[in-house]
């Protein structure tokens, strides 16, 4: 992964974990060694070019993955962190009622991350986590982006999405 990321010709690259990455969780500082210069963002931001970025690994319960929390204070303690008027959010997971609903219907985006967006504002907030529900919607000043790449079968079936500030 690593490798992949240091191909892209982009001079700044920032990534989450997410439920599948155990190693991000269990031992921290190696997955950072082997990320090199790649900028991962666990609970805390940068700024690059004069943008704000904060990112965040943590979805509701989801099986018995990594960076599983409960519904509630723990994901609510969490969100509570992001400073107001982040310019761009980068979650693993989505916010409930943006393009989190799964292949049975359900919608299983985190309710306290949608309240917390009110307050953040964000110019862009990223995500995936819901295979099924990649795309972009646009909705009260915030673009959203579910930027999974892989179809609900971990095939490599969706095409990245651009998006200019």
């Amino acid at each position: 992964f690593a490798r992949a990321l240091h191909a892209l010709p982009h001079p700044e690259k920032v990534v989450v974990a997410g439920n599948h990455d155990f190693l991000f969780e269990r031992d921290p500082d190696r997955a950072r060694e082997l990320l090199g210069d790649v900028r991962y963002l666990c609970d805390e931001g940068v700024s690059i070019d004069g943008r704000s970025f904060w990112g965040s690994p943590w979805q509701p319960e989801f099986c018995d993955w990594a960076f599983n929390l409960p519904r509630g204070a723990a994901l609510a303690e969490r969100w509570a962190l992001v400073p107001d008027a982040t310019d761009v959010l980068v979650t693993h997971g989505p916010p409930r009622g943006v393009l989190d609903v799964t292949v049975s219907g359900e919608a299983v985006g985190c309710d306290d991350l949608a309240r917390e967006l009110r307050r953040i504002a964000p110019r862009l907030h990223v995500f995936g986590h819901i295979h099924e529900a990649h795309g972009r919607v646009d909705a009260d000043g915030t673009i959203f982006v579910n930027a999974s790449i892989c179809d609900v079968r971990y095939a490599a079936v969706h095409r990245p999405i651009v998006v200019d500030l």
